[in-house]
């Protein structure tokens, strides 16, 4: 059975390659029939925070991609790596090293001032015919894997083709620090192992850390998964996304009026296609996904498509549900939408103008607020020759039939008895209306306001 896993770091937000990476490894096992598990590398007890594992969960709920089993944390298996690492130790396939951090940094300055790779020498590893120092009284060990030191290590990746590294070039990882807890390459390891996880499917900055793994998976008699690398996104300018950075944070989306549902059509196609297609369900995605027509090459992130996607995904919503995503955030910003016309119609009005839901509910709140048109946007659309059109426009609401057909021939009617252009009493119309000068025809508009709500906002303007 595929096995996949998302491994975030609880040391920020769940970014938008975190997701990416989330979202790959949850169709790849759901198009298997597989299984998805979440587990929470928290080892970086300095960096890791409650509130970035919250950020973590409420991502993955929002993104809808709900695991099979999780979450687990890597800080409540801490006496598991413990056993594992004192199996190794007997086994000969670790060994305590008493270097202190001191002489590694002048063995790496004194290699680097000749102009060789910094790595550990090797003077605590074990070998046969080997006399080694006497351990230092008082000091802990760091503990060490025995790595390889002949042949290559491996491996047919899934996306990125065959990669190999020489034995020669990896140095003895440490996987226990001298205050005995476990390094995250160490605890990767036996997490797989354990998890029985058949397929990794991660970022390509862990490439390097992939031969240190394999090596400790076949020292513990573990098999090995298959690994599928990632290549970067890159930002609309073409600089790699940070991790940290709050713009690209997937609930930075959610807050931003961003639909989940575009969110995840868009994550699918970056660096991954099905011919042509550029818009598809999560069903249609779960079932055409596989890692063959992943590209390595950097994908690109296009704010721009990202938003034709989000309003293609509101305008297939029904009105009725759309408009109960923008009564949650008008009610934020403490707006009863319960006083004024039905939300589902304003939004049937307002959804081909706008692109975010963000930008739905600031057009739309109008209607359930009181307004007052700044100054400065009467005196450039309010003119001497409007306001008696205006006035005349007013009487003739009270009595019109309140369907927009009827409040459109009015409208005519009165701009032919006043000698103006459309324009002359649309634009003061909208302002005096919404506040707004871009609006759906003015017409519809009226007939949505209301004949109580249009006739209270023109008073003040009949004279």
């Amino acid at each position: 059975m595929v096995r996949t896993r998302f491994a975030p770091s609880p040391t920020g937000f769940l970014h938008i390659g975190g997701a990416r990476t989330a979202l790959f490894s949850w169709a790849y096992a759901r198009h298997h029939g597989g299984q998805f598990i979440l587990r929470i590398e928290d080892t970086d007890v300095v960096r890791s925070t409650p509130e970035a594992v919250q950020a973590i969960l409420d991502g993955m709920a929002w993104l809808g991609l709900d695991y099979d089993e999780g979450p687990y944390y890597q800080m409540q298996r801490m006496n598991r790596y413990k056993e594992v690492i004192q199996q190794m130790l007997a086994a000969g396939t670790a060994y305590p090293c008493y270097m202190s951090a001191e002489e590694l940094d002048a063995l790496r300055e004194a290699q680097r001032a000749r102009g060789e790779k910094p790595r550990y020498d090797g003077r605590w590893r074990p070998e046969a015919g080997k006399t080694l120092p006497q351990p230092p009284a008082g000091v802990a060990p760091a503990i060490r894997f025995k790595s390889p030191r002949e042949g290559a290590v491996a491996w047919d990746d899934l996306v990125k083709g065959h990669i190999e590294f020489a034995n020669a070039e990896l140095d003895d990882l440490i996987i226990a620090r001298t205050d005995g807890t476990p390094t995250y390459n160490f605890c990767v390891v036996v997490d797989d192992w354990d998890m029985g996880i058949t397929h990794v499917i991660r970022g390509d900055d862990h490439v390097n850390n992939t031969p240190r793994q394999i090596n400790i998976l076949k020292a513990l008699g573990a098999t090995v998964p298959q690994y599928a690398h990632l290549s970067m996104i890159l930002g609309d300018d073409g600089t790699k996304l940070s991790k940290r950075h709050g713009a690209v944070s997937v609930m930075q989306y959610d807050e931003d009026g961003f639909l989940p549902e575009a969110v995840n059509n868009y994550l699918a196609r970056l660096g991954w296609s099905h011919g042509d297609d550029e818009i598809f369900s999560r069903e249609q995605f779960t079932e055409w996904f596989d890692l063959d027509h992943i590209t390595p090459s950097a994908a690109q992130f296009n704010t721009e498509k990202l938003l034709w996607l989000n309003h293609h995904y509101m305008k297939q919503m029904p009105p009725e549900a759309l408009a109960t995503r923008i009564a949650a955030r008008l009610q934020a910003r403490g707006i009863d939408t319960g006083k004024g016309p039905d939300l589902a119609q304003a939004v049937a009005l307002y959804v081909d103008r706008c692109n975010t839901l963000n930008l739905l509910a600031d057009a739309l709140e109008v209607f359930y607020i009181d307004i007052h048109p700044s100054p400065e946007l009467l005196a450039q659309h309010l003119s001497d020759e409007a306001r008696p059109a205006i006035a005349d426009f007013a009487v003739g609401l009270e009595q019109v039939a309140w369907e927009t057909p009827a409040i459109a021939a009015l409208i005519k009617a009165t701009v032919a008895r006043h000698g103006l252009k459309m324009p002359k009493l649309a634009m003061p119309l909208r302002v005096l209306l919404t506040g707004q000068t871009q609006t759906p025809s003015v017409d519809a508009v009226v007939s949505l306001i209301g004949r109580e709500t249009a006739l209270a906002r023109l008073a003040p303007y009949r004279e």
